[in-house]
């Protein structure tokens, strides 16, 4: 290799020594030189007016491209949150139910664990989740399905925010009042 590159008209520069190997038995790593040549934003780096190719590196994402997110990003990411969380529910909800047919007495115990405020706030944020879940899927198809859904993604962002509140607000302080009356 060192053989057609020294014919082509390319050297191998050392990088520290600056000598103009053959070969590449220098233990210092190098770089191909092109005489007379000037490649891109190249400089002169060796006394006989050779010029040096650049070093190439991991091109950098310029200033500003960087996603940093919108409410359509973390909606996504709440889309997913609250899937799993739900997915992890219905797990535990169908095993304790599935505890009646083994021993209705085991079942009696957890139900009466779930009989705590901290089970009811638990409650709240269940609903929250799925109530979320539901509106941001709803969005989701109206999104995919009609035309109109692409050209107005904030609006109806804005929509499902605003019925998800409502659906909090009539919801929550029922459900407290009943879980801290008890």
């Amino acid at each position: 290799m060192a053989f057609r590159l020294a014919n082509a008209g390319i050297d191998w520069q050392c990088r520290w020594c600056e000598s103009y190997c053959r070969t590449r038995d220098c233990t210092s790593a190098g770089r191909l030189v092109v005489p007379g040549k000037s490649v891109g934003t190249a400089v002169p780096s060796a006394p006989r007016g050779k010029y040096s190719l650049p070093k190439f590196s991991k091109p950098k994402a310029p200033a500003g491209t960087v996603y940093r997110g919108d409410p359509g990003m973390w909606s996504w990411v709440l889309h997913r949150i609250t899937g799993v969380a739900i997915f992890f529910f219905l797990l535990v909800h169908i095993l304790d139910t599935a505890l009646v047919r083994v021993s209705p007495e085991a079942y009696n115990a957890v139900i009466g664990t779930y009989k705590n405020p901290i089970m009811g706030l638990g409650e709240v944020a269940l609903v929250a989740a799925i109530g979320l879940h539901a509106l941001n899927g709803l969005r989701i198809i109206l999104i995919d399905f009609w035309a109109w859904g692409t050209k107005h993604q904030k609006l109806l962002q804005w929509i499902v925010i605003i019925l998800w509140i409502v659906l909090l607000v009539g919801f929550v302080p029922r459900h407290l009042i009943n879980v801290f009356s008890e």
